[in-house]
């Protein structure tokens, strides 16, 4: 049983539309007037049929107020002028008065139809331990993911995933291969950015012993461990040139060669790829193959940052707490009023990754049971921007900033004791990186070496690649 909202300043037709849809056993309430409907928050209903003139502001201005419930528009005036204006601010049809009681009932079906159909639900997902989760999020741009993922699961094609570090791609990688044909065979997950470019040809594809030095024994390749199953390639814009045609192969005839063999062996996997790069601006400089590609992008899922999905970060920030204080035997802790605001409010430029750091964070800082603003360590001034541009260096204030010429105020270069420590890590490691070796970093940040890659990769902070060797 559906409810609907009738919002129609004429008490006759109000009342007539209210007994045809009521016969058709769907709850129906009334209101006549924009005002009058939002009274009765548009949003509990499953939708909302509005005329077009009415007192006050226009039926239209319910469109906005009511999403994602869809708004049915009713003109008396049939011009198909009001009728393009009202769908283009986003009206999911219109019907002209007097309305046939077969085509109004017809249509209202249709749009509920739809919005059942569109409503979907976020996938379970098997951590690597056994333990189940749900993915999380209900705002219009997760629906689109989620959808994306029921469609593109069965159908064993080629997937590329985009989205900015942290937003949660290797989560989606789960969720299309345990709802594939192959959930049963492995998935198998690599991170193109984490291997050396010395090592990335042996790592995917294998090698036999003596190949090269130090190769003391026949390696099986990770492309060839996901055979029948699925092989993710997170950051696959880090892959080099010679891989990369590799790559291509295996797609193209399903066949690899170990490096050192003359032999080639077939193999069945179904690739997942996925990136916080533009491949197609990296292949017109060369970085990337424009063959391999297309080849990747067969379906595409695009995953919006944190940033763009505001009715969830709370939902979001709620899980990991739950989950930070059951690590850190801190059961009971809550968010304060004012935590949440912070964090409703923040452009989270480290998408759920950062989140997850803020309320680890807080929980260790918390006193009482309450975690407060200043436990989650955020900076309120100039955030770094996310890793798909890196941050430029602070610059001191020069001339202009002291009376010389300026196209506005000037802004004060962020203190790097402002930033939390994984921003200052990350501040660091872009800015120092051209002109320290890693040795030299993990000297100057006081940690070793394996702390320093391990960092990398959590932060999404891809090595400088130095210049290639000739093999002469």
């Amino acid at each position: 049983m559906s409810r609907i909202l009738i919002v129609e300043d004429e008490a006759i037709i109000r009342s007539a539309l209210r007994r045809l849809l009521e016969r058709h056993d769907h709850t129906v309430s009334e209101a006549g007037a924009v005002s009058e409907a939002l009274d009765l928050d548009p949003q509990r209903f499953d939708l909302v049929i509005s005329d077009l003139r009415l007192p006050g502001e226009p039926g239209t201005e319910l469109i906005a107020r009511a999403a994602p419930v869809p708004v049915l528009i009713m003109t008396s005036y049939a011009s198909m002028r009001s009728a393009v204006e009202a769908l283009k601010l986003g009206a999911v049809d219109y019907v002209a008065k007097p309305f046939d009681h077969d085509e109004l009932l017809e249509t209202v079906a249709r749009v509920l139809h739809q919005q059942a159909t569109h409503r979907a639900e976020p996938p379970d997902i098997t951590e690597p331990g056994g333990r189940r989760q749900t993915m999380i999020g209900n705002c219009p741009a997760m629906q689109a993911v989620y959808t994306r993922i029921r469609k593109t699961a069965p159908a064993d094609v080629t997937v590329l995933i985009q989205g900015e570090s942290g937003t949660g791609k290797e989560l989606v990688a789960r969720a299309i291969h345990q709802q594939s044909k192959r959930a049963a065979a492995p998935l198998v997950c690599v991170n193109c950015a984490a291997i050396p470019e010395t090592l990335i040809e042996s790592e995917l594809f294998g090698h036999e012993k003596g190949a090269f030095t130090g190769a003391s024994a026949a390696r099986t390749g990770l492309v060839e461990a996901a055979d029948g199953g699925t092989l993710f390639l997170d950051e696959i814009g880090e892959l080099p040139l010679d891989a990369q045609a590799r790559l291509l192969r295996v797609l193209q005839e399903g066949e690899i060669r170990k490096i050192g063999s003359v032999e080639t062996r077939h193999v069945d996997v179904r690739l997942i790829a996925a990136t916080h790069r533009d491949l197609r601006a990296l292949s017109k400089t060369g970085e990337f193959r424009l063959d391999l590609y297309y080849r990747l992008n067969v379906m595409q899922i695009d995953l919006p940052p944190l940033r763009d999905r505001e009715d969830d970060i709370l939902e979001i920030a709620d899980v990991l707490l739950d989950k930070a204080c059951r690590r850190h035997d801190r059961e009971g802790l809550r968010l304060s009023r004012a935590a949440r605001r912070v964090i409703r409010d923040f452009p989270w430029p480290g998408n759920v990754r950062e989140l997850e750091n803020a309320l680890e964070r807080g929980v260790i800082l918390a006193e009482g049971h309450l975690i407060h603003p200043d436990d989650l360590g955020l900076s309120p001034g100039p955030r770094p921007t996310p890793a798909t541009r890196p941050p430029e260096p602070p610059v001191a204030p020069g001339p202009a900033a002291t009376g010389g010429e300026s196209d506005g105020e000037e802004q004060p270069a962020p203190d790097e004791e402002d930033l939390s420590l994984e921003d200052y890590f990350q501040h660091f490691v872009l800015e120092h990186q051209d002109q320290m070796s890693e040795t030299e970093l993990a000297q100057k940040l006081g940690i070793s070496r394996k702390c320093l890659w391990e960092r990398r990769q959590r932060l999404g902070i891809p090595r400088k690649k130095g210049p290639r060797r000739s093999a002469g």
